[in-house]
């Protein structure tokens, strides 16, 4: 099932839009929800890694400089 919003859209942003689809043969929609789509996956991946963040922090583990983390690698090859 789907769901039917609305979005506003500047005119510049809308005639790009449109171009884009007159150009691939693609709808507006399809665009959109692509865009929609890919924007919640970046926003899901950065609220979890803040997350991640917020807990190690919280744990009192140690964390290493990306600079100590390649000094520790390089002594154990």
């Amino acid at each position: 099932m789907s769901k039917q919003t609305a979005v506003r859209l500047p005119d510049e942003t809308y005639a790009r839009l449109k171009a884009l689809s007159a150009r691939t043969g693609r709808t507006a929609t399809f665009y959109i929800r692509e865009a929609v789509e890919e924007h919640l996956r970046s926003m899901e991946d950065l609220y979890a890694a803040e997350q991640a963040m917020i807990e190690h922090r919280r744990s009192g583990e140690q964390s290493l400089s990306l600079d100590e983390l390649d000094a520790a690698l390089a002594r154990e090859d």
